[in-house]
C-alpha cells in the first residue's frame, strides 16, 4: 500500500515524526512525504526535521506565505500536481492548518482515500481558521484517527458513521515522550539565571489576540504586573512580532526571544512555573508534563486538557490574569492527569489500523 503523508507546518511536523517511524518499523508499507512549505524558514521548518529525525520530503511545494485564500490556493494547484506525477492509495493529513485542508479537498476531488489525523476536534468558533479548516477536512475525509472520545462524538453527532472513527490517541504526545530526555538547555538559561519554575513561559500567536495592538498590550501588561517579580520568557511568533514592535511592553522582567527550536521550548516548558499561551498544542503537552497551564480564549478544541489536565481557560479578558495567577501562586493550582491513550504509542495504532484496512483503501 502506497501512502502519501502531508505536512506544512510546525505543528504538523510533530505530528507526522513518530508516524512515519511507525511506517518504517511496519515493513509493509511505502510513503511519500510531501512539505507543502506552509511554514518555510529553518526555524519553522527545518530545525523541526533536524530534531525530530524526520527524512527530508520527498517533495517541497514551498508554497510559502500569503492570505488564507492564496496559502489554500497555491498548495491544491502543487498538490494536484504532485498526485498526478506520483499515485498513492491514500493522503494522509494531520492537524488543522490550511495544508491539512487543501490537501484533502484534491485528494477527494481525484478520488483518492483520505484519512484525518487528529479528526474530530472542534473548538465551535467559526472565527477561528483553524475550525473551518477541520470542518471541511472531517466532512470530505474516509477514515478518522481520534485523540479523544470527545472528537468521537463529534463526529458521530455529525453524521460520521462509528466503523470510520479510530480512537487511537494522540501522535503530539508519542514525539513528547520520544524526546523527553533530550530536550535541549537554551543558550540564554545561564544568562538570564534561569532555574526551575523560576519563570512564566508565554505565548501568544492567534489573530484575535495579538491583531489588536491594545488587546496585546493589556495582555502582556496585566501578566507582568501579576507575575509577583517572575521573569516572563516570551519566544516571540513571526505574526506577533510585527505587531509588538510598536507597543510599549519594555519591562526589565519580560524577555523577548526569536522562536525556539522543539528541544529547546520543551525544556523551557518542562520547568516553566506555569505556562501561558493561545495554542492548543501547548496545552496538550503542558498537561502531560504536569505543567499548570493558562490559555487565552474563550474555547478550546482541546477539552480534555481542562477536564482532565493542568490547563485553565480564562477568556480573552486580561483583566482575568489576576485571578489566574493568584491561583497559582497560592499553590491551589489542580494537580491534572494525562488522557486516555496518551501513552505515546498512538501511531503504532494508526499503522496497525491502516494494515488492517489495506484491502478496503486498495480497491
Amino acid at each position: 500500500m502506497k501512502l502519501t503523508i502531508v505536512a506544512g507546518a510546525r505543528p504538523n511536523f510533530i505530528k507526522i515524526a513518530p508516524i512515519i517511524k511507525a511506517i518504517k518499523l511496519s515493513n509493509r508499507l511505502d510513503y511519500r512525504l510531501i512539505h507543502t512549505g506552509q511554514h518555510y524558514d529553518d526555524k519553522m521548518s527545518k530545525i523541526f526535521f533536524e530534531q525530530l529525525e524526520i527524512p527530508t520530503p520527498d517533495c517541497n511545494l514551498k508554497v510559502g506565505s500569503g492570505s488564507q485564500a492564496e496559502q489554500t490556493a497555491k498548495i491544491m494547484i502543487s498538490f494536484e500536481n504532485e498526485l498526478l506525477n506520483y499515485k498513492t492509495d491514500i493522503v494522509i493529513v494531520v492537524g488543522d492548518v490550511n495544508s491539512t485542508m487543501a490537501c484533502a479537498i484534491v485528494a477527494k476531488k481525484m478520488n483518492i482515500k483520505v484519512a484525518h489525523v487528529e479528526g474530530g476536534i472542534r473548538s465551535n468558533d467559526s472565527t477561528m481558521p483553524e475550525e473551518i479548516n477541520r470542518i471541511v477536512t472531517d466532512s470530505i475525509t474516509d477514515y478518522f484517527f481520534t485523540t479523544s472520545k470527545t472528537a468521537n462524538r463529534n463526529l458521530i453527532v455529525s453524521g460520521v458513521k462509528k466503523s470510520s472513527i479510530f480512537f487511537v490517541g494522540n501522535t503530539m504526545i508519542d514525539t513528547l515522550l520520544e524526546f523527553k530526555d533530550k530536550f535541549i538547555k537554551p543558550i540564554f538559561w545561564d544568562d538570564l539565571k534561569l532555574k526551575k519554575q523560576s519563570y512564566i513561559l508565554l505565548t501568544l500567536h492567534r489573530p484575535a489576540n495579538v491583531d489588536e495592538e491594545y488587546k496585546l498590550k493589556n495582555f502582556i501588561s496585566e501578566i507582568i504586573k501579576n507575575s509577583r517579580n517572575c521573569k516572563i520568557i516570551f519566544p516571540v511568533h513571526p505574526r506577533t512580532k510585527k505587531i509588538i514592535e510598536s507597543l510599549d511592553v519594555n519591562d526589565s522582567n519580560l524577555v523577548q526571544l526569536e522562536p525556539l527550536s522543539y528541544l529547546e521550548f520543551n525544556y523551557l516548558t518542562k520547568n516553566a512555573k506555569i505556562v501561558i499561551t493561545d495554542s492548543g498544542g501547548i496545552t496538550e503537552e503542558t498537561t502531560v508534563m504536569g505543567i499548570p497551564c493558562i490559555t487565552l480564549r474563550d474555547n478550546t478544541e482541546r477539552p480534555e486538557t481542562v477536564t482532565l489536565g493542568t490547563n485553565e481557560l480564562i477568556g480573552t479578558n486580561p483583566k482575568s490574569i489576576k485571578q489566574a495567577l493568584d491561583k497559582l501562586f497560592n499553590n491551589k493550582w489542580k494537580k491534572g492527569s494525562i488522557p486516555e491513550l496518551w501513552d505515546g504509542l498512538t501511531s503504532k495504532r494508526i499503522i496497525d489500523v491502516l494494515l488492517k484496512l489495506e484491502k478496503d483503501i486498495c480497491l
